[in-house]
């Protein structure tokens, strides 16, 4: 018998490491829309209140004034998103004033806009800090924008808006 609980003593660490492991790598989808959690997002109106809790009864925050802007959806419930901008601000805002159009923020003053995904590329435009870009296609650490007309490659690590190592065809 005390054989018999000195095994069990010693696998059940070993499963409850295994669980754990399975727990951190599996995927989190939202209970609402069963979208990959968390996940980007941009603003779709030119102004959206913030609100502290998920009803029109909460009181409003603040006001993001910025179309297009990205946000990050952190929670979900009901029609109400839970979102963060990139400074880590956020509330809940009404899925009605969201997009599923990718956009990201320039993080790094005077960043190029290059021809290529390569640094050595030339150069098609330099974007300040700030700015609201239209995101394309990400691989090997590099993203393909849309800004103000001007369309090229930036470093993935200079945006705010993409996951870290994110792929995107």
């Amino acid at each position: 018998m005390k054989i018999l609980m000195l095994i069990l003593a010693l696998l059940a660490p070993a499963a409850t490491a295994q669980e754990t492991a399975q727990n951190v790598s599996a995927p989190v989808f939202g209970p609402e829309t069963n979208l990959p959690m968390p996940r980007f997002v941009s603003l779709k109106a030119q102004e959206s209140n913030v609100r502290r809790g998920p009803s029109l009864s909460h009181r409003i925050d603040w006001v993001f004034q910025r179309k297009n802007m990205p946000l990050q959806v952190i929670a979900e419930y009901g029609h109400w998103r839970r979102v963060i901008d990139r400074e880590g601000q956020g509330g809940w805002v009404h899925y009605t004033m969201l997009s599923g159009v990718r956009t990201v923020i320039i993080d790094q003053d005077m960043t190029a806009l290059r021809a290529k995904p390569d640094p050595t590329s030339h150069e098609r435009a330099v974007l300040e800090a700030g700015v609201i870009a239209r995101l394309g296609s990400c691989a090997a650490g590099w993203c393909e924008l849309n800004a103000a007309g001007y369309r090229g490659w930036a470093p993935q690590s200079v945006l705010w808006g993409t996951a870290e190592g994110e792929v995107r065809d």
